[in-house]
């Protein structure tokens, strides 16, 4: 496991539990707006943190957490993702997977084996612009589809989320991801906030994306529910 990153406790990242994150290295997509370059750029990463150690200070807090997040960068990438995952479960502990979306296997075989309790997906924009949003040329939607579909079907908890960007997502975003997880069981679409950890700043500088306004959020989501009536603001970047 590349692990960059070791939050020992948050409220945010699995919903209703007191958690711990652990953030792996390694992406396959570059979305410009991602907050996190540096679990994302291998030029950015910092100076790995020990796997042991990670599952040892979970150990020491399994009496006090209610559940440990994995996420990144892009988790699934992790060649020993389920070792790890498996080792944190013998814990006692519920695991939530963060992730693209972009391997529908690793998410079918972590769930089949009973190695993951929740899932987030984030659904970059609308399929027939991912292309233009991901930052990746030529990418292939039918695996994000593939896994969207598993998850909602599968039965096990989960959310879908887009991290909404002006000029970048429309209101038609909202109407193909609408047609995309009709009726998922919970949708949650958070407003973008520039920082210095963002792929774009640390490229090109400041400037290149902004927010949308309360307002302009609101009538985005009002669009979302024309097809999924559980679409929720969160005004918190996770």
């Amino acid at each position: 496991m590349l692990i960059g990153g070791f939050l020992p406790t948050t409220m945010l990242d699995y919903p209703g539990r007191l958690a711990c994150t652990v953030f792996t290295c390694g992406c396959n997509m570059r979305c410009p707006f991602c907050q996190n370059a540096s679990l994302v750029l291998p030029q950015h990463f910092e100076d790995p943190v020990d796997p042991e150690e990670v599952l040892t200070r979970i150990n020491k807090r399994k009496n006090i957490l209610e559940g440990v997040c994995i996420s990144g960068g892009e988790p699934t990438l992790q060649p020993d993702l389920a070792d790890f995952i498996g080792r944190i479960k013998k814990l006692g502990l519920p695991v939530k997977l963060d992730t693209n979306g972009s391997s529908p296997s690793a998410i079918r075989s972590l769930y089949k084996e009973g190695l993951i309790d929740m899932i987030a997906m984030d659904i970059k924009a609308a399929p027939s612009r991912y292309q233009e949003v991901s930052g990746c040329k030529g990418i292939d939607i039918s695996p994000y589809m593939e896994s969207a579909g598993y998850i909602m079907n599968c039965g096990i908890e989960y959310e879908f989320r887009t991290t909404l960007v002006k000029g970048l997502h429309t209101s038609y975003d909202m109407e193909e991801i609408g047609r995309w997880i009709t009726n998922a069981k919970a949708y949650v679409l958070q407003s973008y906030k520039e920082s210095e950890g963002v792929i774009s700043v640390l490229e090109s500088g400041p400037g290149h994306f902004s927010s949308f306004s309360d307002e302009e959020l609101d009538q985005l989501l009002n669009t979302a529910r024309k097809h999924i009536p559980s679409a929720s603001l969160r005004y918190a970047i996770i």
